[in-house]
């Protein structure tokens, strides 16, 4: 019988770098806006990531997330989660995670695994753990925003040590936005991180691109 402390080491696996979603590949449109100048330095790449969390789709994913947990429909959730993307990439980032997620997973279960945008294909399966929604979404998010502080060491370039002083900075943030967003609902959901997105949409056309968005 599967124990919490084996349940968190699931979850720990499934949004650890070396589970085969992908995130490595996407940026988030960093990418763009580090060549755009608007994030040069630790401290700008800090403020960016802080504004995505709390305001972006970060906070949207975690409220869709702890809707997933609570057992509502994932099939409506996606259908949303699809709507609020607000760009081309942005969709094809949530929806293509999301489909490496349940793939993997029933390459490992045999089981059939439905593809969904991310928070909620992790959702489906974090719900039938013993983890409380609060802890699920601050790990969900922890994971993000490593994977986007490990993008910026990569382009902006930082130093390993900035990159990790810039994820230890946030951790306050992440264990918030957990906090309110375990309780959230659907009419909780709201987006105003408006130069990301446009950041977003012009990643599409950048001329020579590393990361996929």
């Amino acid at each position: 019988m599967p124990t919490p402390e084996h349940d968190l080491l699931s979850l720990v696996q499934w949004l650890s770098p070396a589970f085969p979603t992908g995130a490595y590949a996407y940026s988030h449109g960093l990418e763009q806006a580090v060549a755009a100048g608007d994030v040069r330095s630790e401290p700008e790449l800090r403020e960016w990531l802080q504004d995505i969390l709390e305001h972006g789709a970060g906070w949207n994913d975690a409220v869709l997330l702890a809707c997933g947990l609570r057992g509502e429909d994932l099939g409506a959730l996606a259908d949303l989660a699809r709507a609020l993307a607000g760009t081309a990439e942005r969709l094809k980032e949530t929806e293509e995670q999301g489909a490496a997620f349940a793939k993997a997973r029933a390459e490992m279960t045999g089981t059939c695994t439905n593809a969904m945008p991310l928070p909620l294909a992790i959702a489906e399966q974090a719900k039938e753990l013993s983890i409380s929604c609060e802890q699920v979404i601050a790990l969900f998010q922890h994971a993000f925003a490593s994977s986007l502080v490990s993008a910026g060491v990569r382009f902006i370039p930082l130093g390993q040590a900035a990159g990790q002083r810039v994820l230890a900075a946030l951790h306050p943030t992440i264990a918030a936005l957990a906090t309110r967003a375990a309780t959230a609902t659907t009419a909780d959901l709201a987006q105003s991180a408006f130069r990301a997105e446009i950041q977003s949409a012009a990643h599409e056309t950048l001329d020579v691109r590393i990361f996929k968005t």
